[in-house]
């Protein structure tokens, strides 16, 4: 150990790879985590033999994750066993309209063949620029700081940036390949969750659709959460500790420096730390004013990702008609998309999404049982009542039941809700927002809120509020990148003290 004490704020993935990532360059490092156990938003919890995945449900980029285990010379599977899912997931466009994608490209391309002939020679066309933008985005530019746009002087990468159709909108390109409508809906839906309109969106993330085609849908048995018990695990067995039950309070700033880092009940000393809890939280409720590096307003005018309200809900019966993940297209997504990014309200007639990942994993449900994940996305800072939530919750079985062609609320014996306040309660997300910052371009590496504070030398952010940006294997990456920075930034000083 090099003696160096450094604090991490929270436990979620990009924390969890901060601090091991740092650990296992020497550092002494401690996470503070606010609630009772680890994950942040993919905590877990169990209820009357059910077994839920409290957010992310989707286990994409399997190259990440295993990148990530392999640089500390282990593998995925020394801590989760993995699946493919095949059917991928299923998409409804309404009643007996379902499209279910299969896993091998073989039979993917003979699915758009029937939709629109001549569509599957464009996909393969398709997927090869993609595979292009995944390979340099994923491999080279997300692992960019974002601190200086020297990062990107480079002749080859920024040939490479504009290869990427940087600047062309999502919303054009996918039409440049294809013309049916179920098949730009088949498109689009990857980059949903990615915080604006796909007119919004750089074309740069068709990188989505070549982690969603050509590395697959899988899924850890046991349930997300063992991603976060392996990161864990990992993270001890480096020497990180783990403090649970830590609300931090406030940041002691002297002399432009973190000193102490106070929760609650204890003050910790410090010499580096690492945010990875809500980056606006930290500013304005952990910091003084002189020590804050961004306004109000500057917050304000940020475009957000959205908020998600969610239901975990146990069914007394095996149910028909669901894959593991099913998405619910069956009323047009303008509307929506309008009342989520332009004009923020509660949605009329809302898309949603249904998990059952009982249909894979028989342990996350009682035998005969089925455990269902709802989410609705919506948008963040609206008011959330009991009310709506019991509105909404009657909104999306009326047509599960008619869509799947079954009566499910007479068997439901367990339901929870989880919206806006208690993203607000349990993470301190800006607006309630489940997500973090939407992925536009005025959004992207440099125009994010820095990984490092701009007032205060030895604080740094890590997650989905800064690079390079919201899901797992970003946020996975974010804390690979941060501790890089901080090693570059400490090890002189290191070198002297030892």
């Amino acid at each position: 150990m090099n003696g160096t004490r450094v604090i991490v704020i929270g436990s979620g993935f990009s924390g969890l790879s901060a601090a091991t990532s740092l650990a296992d360059q020497g550092y002494d490092v401690t996470v503070l985590e606010k609630n009772s156990s680890p994950g942040g938003r993919a905590r877990s919890f169990s209820a009357n033999g059910f077994t839920y995945d409290m957010g992310p449900s989707w286990y994409w980029m399997p190259d990440v994750f295993e990148s990530y285990f392999n640089k500390f010379g282990k593998t995925t599977s020394d801590y989760y066993d993995l699946k493919r899912l095949d059917p991928s997931y299923t998409v409804v466009f309404g009643e007996d309209d379902f499209v279910e994608i299969p896993a091998q490209l073989s039979q993917l391309r003979e699915l758009f063949e029937r939709l629109e002939k001549g569509s599957a020679a464009r996909l393969d066309k398709f997927l090869e620029q993609a595979a292009y933008k995944y390979e340099v985005g994923i491999k080279q530019l997300v692992y960019k700081p974002g601190r200086s746009l020297t990062e990107f002087m480079n002749p080859r990468l920024l040939l490479d940036v504009l290869r990427m159709d940087v600047f062309q909108s999502f919303h054009k390109h996918i039409r440049r390949f294809f013309g049916h409508e179920k098949l730009i809906k088949l498109m689009e839906f990857p980059i949903l969750f990615l915080g604006a309109l796909p007119q919004n969106t750089p074309a740069l993330y068709s990188l989505m659709n070549y982690a969603d085609i050509s590395l697959g849908t899988w899924y850890p048995m046991g349930g997300m959460f063992r991603i976060v018990e392996g990161m864990v695990q990992l993270a001890e067995e480096k020497g990180v500790k783990f403090l649970y039950n830590q609300d931090v309070q406030r940041l002691d700033v002297v002399q432009g420096a973190v000193k102490q880092v106070l929760t609650e009940t204890d003050a910790f000393a410090a010499d580096v730390v690492v945010a990875s809890a809500d980056y606006h939280h930290v500013e304005k409720a952990l910091l003084p004013k002189a020590s804050q590096s961004y306004s109000d307003s500057y917050w304000e005018s940020r475009v957000m990702a959205p908020s998600s309200l969610l239901y975990y809900v146990g069914v007394n019966k095996r149910l028909k008609n669901l894959q593991h993940h099913n998405l619910f297209f069956d009323e047009d997504f303008g509307p929506h998309a309008e009342e989520i990014y332009t004009h923020p309200q509660w949605p009329a007639k809302p898309l949603f999404y249904v998990s059952a990942p009982s249909v894979t994993d028989p342990s996350v449900a009682p035998e005969g049982c089925e455990n269902l994940f709802i989410l609705i996305p919506v948008a963040p800072g609206l008011q959330d009542t009991e009310e709506l939530r019991e509105q909404y919750f009657n909104l999306v079985m009326d047509r599960l039941e008619r869509l799947t062609k079954q009566e499910i609320r007479s068997s439901i014996v367990y339901r929870r809700s989880y919206a806006h306040r208690d993203f607000i309660q349990d993470y301190n997300a800006f607006k309630g927002n489940a997500y973090g910052l939407a992925n536009t371009l005025l959004q992207t590496a440099i125009l994010k809120p820095g990984l490092k504070s701009k007032k205060v030398r030895n604080l740094y952010y890590t997650g989905q509020l800064t690079v390079p940006g919201p899901g797992v294997p970003p946020s996975i990456i974010s804390g690979q990148v941060v501790a890089s920075e901080i090693a570059k930034e400490y090890a002189p000083a290191l070198a002297v003290n030892v």
